[in-house]
């Protein structure tokens, strides 16, 4: 069977850049899919792009569909014939269902002894037969965040569809898709390529486009950006600061690139770093360059979706359109210093942060008692707590100035440089810009302590404000970003060791929203709701720190608000799993675990006992107990199940010695209450009966 290559290309408007790498992968595993679904074997899959094209090579396409064999399994063989040999009823009514006769019908042997089968071959059909459908069928099975409609027509695309080339080996692919009918061209560059360029086979479609000023693969578009970029920045001495988010957008942006180096004036290197640095790439897609020293130079690199050609006008176009940018930002920096910087706390009374839960002035005063309330939990110094109520009063201030309300992704940023200008203490500035970390699932999290407290107050009261509103998260869908803020809290509370409950902060945000008439929702659902949002979180960092699905559950089952002890003994619990007493332990706690739910209560009277084992057994409770108490006191549950085990003899003794469902109401519920003591002190290690045995 001969193998050849197909190509798909599917030209449009530009797609914006970010909907580029999720549109390969739609079309990689819908290839994959359609073409396993049709039965043709392929080597394998290609994807590029560029802003005006999505281009699929799938290498070595069988030409031939595999066959498909059906086998269908009709009446045994004893029943199919009589004793003569001679084709029942039964035989000749399935070999009529299979449009066959009863000679064409195969006898085989099977687990359960022998039946007839109907075996029919569909033989394969030509792949180029089959192609114009299956491409119709992929181009419509992508999925895009965002789609539009064109014209007249009825179909959804990320943009509209303006050409089709299609290709298996040297036969062109004819079919119609939303009024467009594939043909053997395509279009070059915008600006640099003129009409239809005809393309001749596979081999010449990337060699062809490049001769137009078009590089499809978008690998080979990067590595020429970068190439570039560094060659510019030898000539200036310094490093440009390639962000790789900001690399693969610019790489999405342009079809043949041309990097060039751009200066602005030297006055506006007075501008915070942060300020420049946003204003070159946020709204002009720039890359900054620095010195050895790791200071900002008045110099900017940005890739030209084209030749060098008239490489100057544009060079002087784009130092025109960064010049007006940052005089404005130079204006807005002025004009913010205006005013006193904690006098715009006061503005924030005009600004609503939901609807239903108030403006952001009624915020940042939740903020500040959350805050405190922390610090205070932690026991620190008087000082300390005014820095970080300070900061969380700070915390939005910035959200009212010019700078912020023109560049969004400064905020933080520039209420940290405010506060500094302002006199504000260095704790309650870093606290400022902190508090909004972390923003991103790998970004950094907060450093000092004030920023962590403030971040996890400001985050706790988004949490709860909105499960009490009724903003619950759900499916892909979490417009507040309650998941990624939730994540937050747990691990600035997990990386820093805070001793702080989440329980309690739970309870005292929504103690708040309660006070202050923001709670649209019963308390305590909405408290058991953020609870079990927190579970999930939880189990999500210990499954990245390699903790088994089996024990996630078995200490999640427990009480977990103390997240630094309940990634403590999940480890623990890993680590116990690795020695010879594991097996023991779980088998102690499964047995007395089996019962212990028909307790109805813990109450133990002794005189109720009967059994010699009944006694040892609660005896041998207590002093495991009394153990237990002191190890998990230290943290030291390795060696808590260590003592647990201990529990075992007494356990088997006891099942091998009395009747526990005893014919007395009241010794049977002495015995289930007295298992349901014994399971509990394991309770404090984890549920074990979650734990799943290799």
């Amino acid at each position: 069977m001969s193998k050849k290559d197909l190509l798909l290309e599917i030209g449009t408007e530009e797609i914006p850049a970010g909907f580029m790498e999720p549109a390969f992968a739609e079309l990689e595993k819908h290839s994959q899919r359609l073409f396993a679904q049709q039965r043709i074997e392929i080597d394998a899959i290609e994807v590029y792009g560029t802003p005006r094209r999505l281009t699929l090579l799938v290498k070595g396409v069988d030409s031939t569909q595999q066959d498909l064999t059906e086998e269908i399994r009709g009446p045994a063989k004893n029943i199919a014939f009589d004793e003569n040999g001679d084709p029942t009823q039964a035989a000749q009514g399935f070999a009529r269902g299979q449009g066959l006769s009863v000679d064409e019908l195969e006898v085989r042997d099977t687990e359960n002894g022998e039946y007839l089968f109907a075996v029919s071959t569909e033989e394969g059909q030509e792949t180029a037969q089959l192609l114009p459908e299956l491409l119709v069928k992929l181009i419509k099975a992508l999925n895009f965040a965002q789609t539009m409609r064109w014209g007249d027509q009825e179909m959804q695309f990320v943009r509209p569809i303006r050409w089709l080339l299609a290709f298996y080996g040297e036969e062109r692919i004819d079919f119609e898709l939303a009024g467009v009918q594939s043909a053997d061209y395509t279009i070059g560059h915008r600006f640099l390529s003129q009409g239809e360029i005809e393309i001749a086979s596979i081999d010449d479609y990337f060699a062809t486009l490049e001769e137009e000023q078009v590089i499809v693969d978008q690998q080979k578009r990067e590595t020429m950006i970068v190439e570039q970029i560094k060659e510019l920045e030898a000539e200036v001495e310094g490093e440009v600061l390639i962000q790789e988010d900001l690399l693969t957008e610019v790489n999405y942006l342009v079809e043949y690139p041309t990097a060039l180096m751009g200066s602005f004036d030297q006055e506006f290197l007075e501008l915070p770093r942060e300020v420049l640095i946003t204003s070159m790439r946020e709204h002009q897609r720039y890359f900054p360059v620095i010195d050895e020293e790791g200071e900002l130079k008045p110099r900017f690199i940005t890739v030209r979706n084209g030749s060098a050609d008239y490489i100057d006008k544009v060079r002087e176009g784009n130092e025109k359109v960064l010049r007006a940018r940052l005089a404005d930002a130079k204006f807005f920096y002025a004009e913010d210093q205006q005013q006193d910087f904690a006098q715009r706390v006061e503005q924030l009374k005009g600004v609503i942060f939901q609807e239903d839960l108030g403006t952001i002035y009624e915020k940042v005063e939740r903020m500040v008692e959350l805050s405190e309330k922390f610090a205070q939990n932690l026991d620190l110094a008087q000082a300390e707590v005014e820095s970080v109520k300070r900061a969380a009063y700070l915390s939005k201030a910035d959200l009212v100035t010019e700078m912020v309300t023109e560049f969004p992704k400064l905020q933080g940023v520039m209420g940290r440089e405010y506060a500094k200008l302002a006199g504000e203490k260095q704790a309650v500035a870093e606290a400022i810009f902190e508090h909004y970390l972390p923003r991103s699932a790998d970004d950094e999290l907060p450093a000092s302590t004030a920023g962590k407290l403030v971040s996890i107050a400001d985050k706790i009261d988004n949490i709860v404000g909105c499960f009490g509103v009724g903003l619950i998260p759900t499916g892909s869908q979490d417009p507040y970003a309650l998941r990624r803020q939730a994540q937050g809290i747990a691990k600035i509370i997990l990386t820093a060791e805070l001793p702080l409950n989440l329980a309690d902060l739970i309870d005292k945000a929504l103690e708040l929203l309660v006070n202050n008439d923001k709670l649209k929702r019963n308390a305590d659902e909405v408290r058991s709701e953020v609870l079990n949002f927190f579970k999930q979180r939880m189990e999500r960092i210990m499954e990245a720190e390699g903790i088994r699905y089996d024990v996630r559950a078995a200490v999640l089952a427990t009480n977990f608000s103390d997240l630094n002890d309940t990634l403590l003994r999940a480890q623990a619990l890993m680590e116990f799993r690795t020695q010879d007493q594991f097996e023991n332990l779980i088998t102690a706690y499964n047995r007395a675990g089996n019962l212990a739910t028909k307790a109805q209560t813990e109450e133990i009277n002794q005189e109720l006992f009967v059994d010699a084992a009944e006694q040892e057994l609660y005896t041998a409770y207590l002093d495991t107990k009394e153990s237990l108490d002191s190890l998990v006191a230290q943290q030291d549950y390795v060696e808590a199940m260590s003592e647990l085990v201990k529990l075992q003899p007494a356990i088997d003794n006891f099942f091998n010695s009395v009747m526990v469902m005893a014919d007395k109401e009241e010794i049977k519920d002495n015995r289930l209450a007295l298992l349901k003591k014994v399971v509990n002190i394991f309770m404090e290690v984890a549920d074990l009966g979650q734990i799943v045995e290799d």
